[in-house]
């Protein structure tokens, strides 16, 4: 697999990560839900200052600024790496898992760069509703509380202070837990409760696919057609006959 067609996969996913991101910083309240299949699949805008699935290293401004700087070097390095294991000739499974990792942490260090400085903020908001459907939002929605672009360097933050924007959310099973359960019993339970965006999802497929699958992936690189050819030990011999 060439080193282009890795760039176009990580190249896609970006476009399709920030394009949702922006349409949803732009048009939603930080609160608002809207259902979008039912109960089971819904567009729930929040933000984050931390990892994956607003997991947070700290709540201060240190920790935020440690982490995405954390991920920039984890991107330089990304790239790197990605470029080493097309050039060894390794399977396409695991360029395509790699591009995908790359991918979604470009995604999420990007809000974490840039998006303090070009938009303003979307602080949890009383203006936040519950939708049936995107349709419904968009014809009844109030508009206090939805962030806009503005000047560069006049957002809600500084240069490696943005916040992740967060939106799908997968709620398949909601109930309450039986009281006999140790520690939960009694309490609503709800599976998938996080929510997450395109570039964590990338990185979540990437990453378990070689978990599970990296016996049949992750392999010796296969050897290129001169070093393969077997060397003669003796060409005078065969000469000779």
């Amino acid at each position: 697999m060439k080193y282009r067609n890795a760039i176009f996969i990580v190249l896609l996913v970006i476009i399709a990560d920030q394009l949702l991101k922006v349409f949803i910083k732009t048009h939603f309240v930080n609160g608002d839900d809207v259902k979008i299949m039912g109960s089971w699949f819904r567009l729930h805008f929040i933000e984050n200052e931390g990892m994956a699935y607003g997991m947070k290293l700290s709540e201060s401004v240190a920790g935020k600024l440690l982490l995405s700087s954390f991920r920039l070097i984890a991107v330089i390095f990304g790239f790197y790496l990605l470029h080493r294991l097309v050039k060894k000739n390794y399977g396409k499974g695991v360029i395509i898992c790699g591009s995908l990792i790359l991918a979604g942490a470009l995604g999420n260090l990007l809000d974490s760069v840039f998006y303090g400085l070009i938009f303003t903020d979307s602080p949890y908001s009383c203006f936040s509703g519950n939708y049936e459907s995107m349709r419904n939002m968009l014809q009844n929605h109030n508009q206090t509380g939805v962030a806009h672009l503005t000047k560069f360097g006049q957002g809600y933050g500084k240069l490696l202070q943005g916040k992740v924007v967060d939106m799908l959310y997968f709620p398949l099973l909601e109930t309450r837990l039986p009281t006999w359960i140790p520690f939960m019993g009694g309490k609503n339970f709800v599976f998938f409760e996080p929510v997450f965006n395109i570039a964590d999802a990338a990185i979540s497929v990437g990453v378990l696919t070689l978990v599970f699958f990296q016996k049949r992936l992750i392999h010796k690189p296969m050897a290129s057609n001169a070093t393969a050819q077997p060397v003669d030990q003796n060409p005078g011999v065969a000469d000779a006959q």
